[in-house]
C-alpha cells in the first residue's frame, strides 16, 4: 500500500501548533467582524422599506387627487 501522508521525515508539528495558534487567534475577531457585517443589510433593508412605503403612499395620494 503507498503512503498518502507524505514523506515520514518531513512532518513538522511546529508549524501545525503554529496555524492551529493563528486559527484561535483569528476566530473571535471573525465573529466580531460578521456581527458588524450583518447590521449593515439590515440597516439597507429597513431604509428600503421605508422608501417603498413613501413611493406608494406618493403615488396614492396623486391617484386620489
Amino acid at each position: 500500500m503507498a503512503n498518502t501522508q507524505g514523506p515520514q521525515g518531513n512532518y513538522d508539528p511546529a508549524g501545525s501548533t503554529q496555524m492551529f495558534r493563528a486559527f484561535v487567534e483569528e476566530a473571535p475577531q471573525g465573529r466580531q467582524q460578521q456581527a458588524a457585517t450583518s447590521s449593515g443589510p439590515r440597516i439597507g433593508l429597513i431604509i428600503g422599506v421605508i422608501v417603498a412605503i413613501a413611493v406608494v403612499a406618493g403615488v396614492a395620494w396623486l391617484a386620489l387627487k
